[in-house]
């Protein structure tokens, strides 16, 4: 099985449809209750939500979900009967499979249910209809249009006594993303040395700036501290975030002070300084905080249409 211990939980929709074709007479029995097994849809209704809950334990490589909805619903013409699985669930992948799966059971019950009538019936068209809820539905991309200055603030680490794993993880998380990296550095658990050069790739209009140290409890973690005064909107989210992903993983997580805010039209991260806090970290927040690049573009097209508009109007 894919390993999704990474992943985040989302809403996950899908739909998937099943097509039977039989004769008029077996559509008017499953109509009129007149089989000799009864009530066919309802039977056939139940099968597939059995099928839906029981699709890990049917697909060797299909996750067990926590199921929190499904719908089947029936389309019944002529000579056929369309059937329409709906499945949702708050997890870390997505519901398609047990949607398919449970398409495909309902007509194979069905089926089952009219072949003492009918022997010439055909399921066909098994097929997804629709998902959503995916990383797909959250990847905001900015191929080779964003660039990121990374800061190692770590005094081990600047004296060469330490390497660095921390900030190396990040740069390959972000390069994942098509985030250009314009500089990387390595400097003290200094709140001078911390704020000139994130003022510096602030005044570079680097659009992100990623500190990785200085976030934990001890008399030498001054990065909340030196960030606070240069952030005009603190984005409180988007650590909560990180810090409850981090919670699932290890209680320790809850003793990180990371920050994020905007100073300017630059978001600056300040990430914990151990190589795991770091990347789960990283895991937890991208791509999605990237989609914060789309909102500040629109408002800044807002801005810059009132401002035309102002000017028009003088």
């Amino acid at each position: 099985m894919r390993d999704i211990s990474s992943k985040i939980k989302t809403l996950r929709i899908a739909r998937a449809s099943a097509m039977m074709k039989m004769s008029g007479d077996s559509i008017d029995a499953i109509k009129n209750n007149a089989t000799p097994k009864k009530d066919v849809l309802a039977i056939a209704r139940a099968a597939g939500y059995l099928a839906v809950k029981n699709t890990g334990n049917t697909i060797p490589h299909c996750h067990p979900l926590p199921i929190e909805a499904v719908n089947i619903a029936y389309d019944l013409k002529d000579d056929t009967v369309r059937i329409d699985v709906e499945v949702k669930t708050c997890y870390k992948t997505g519901c398609e499979m047990e949607a398919l799966h449970g398409a495909s059971v309902v007509a194979l019950t069905i089926y089952d249910m009219i072949k003492p009538i009918d022997k010439n019936i055909e399921i066909s068209t098994i097929k997804l209809e629709e998902k959503s809820g995916g990383k797909s539905d959250f990847k905001d991309r900015f191929p080779g249009s964003l660039q990121a200055a990374v800061i190692v603030v770590s005094d081990s680490v600047a004296a060469g006594s330490k390497h660095d794993k921390a900030g190396k993880s990040i740069i390959k998380k972000l390069e994942t993303f098509d985030i250009v990296i314009n500089d990387y550095i390595i400097i003290p658990d200094e709140p001078g040395e911390i704020r000139k050069n994130v003022e510096k790739y602030c005044e570079q209009e680097i659009d992100i700036v990623i500190t990785t140290g200085g976030t934990g409890l001890s008399p030498r973690d001054h990065t909340p501290e030196s960030l606070k005064p240069l952030i005009d909107t603190e984005i409180p989210g988007i650590m909560e975030a990180a810090r409850s992903y981090g919670q699932n993983r290890t209680p320790y997580a809850m003793l990180s002070r990371s920050i994020a805010g905007l100073k300017n039209r630059t978001l600056i991260l300040a990430l914990p300084g151990s190589s795991r806090g770091a990347a789960e970290t990283m895991d937890a927040l991208f791509p999605n905080v990237l989609h914060i690049f789309k909102v500040l573009e629109k408002g800044y097209r807002h801005e810059l249409e009132g401002t035309k508009s102002h000017n028009k109007g003088l």
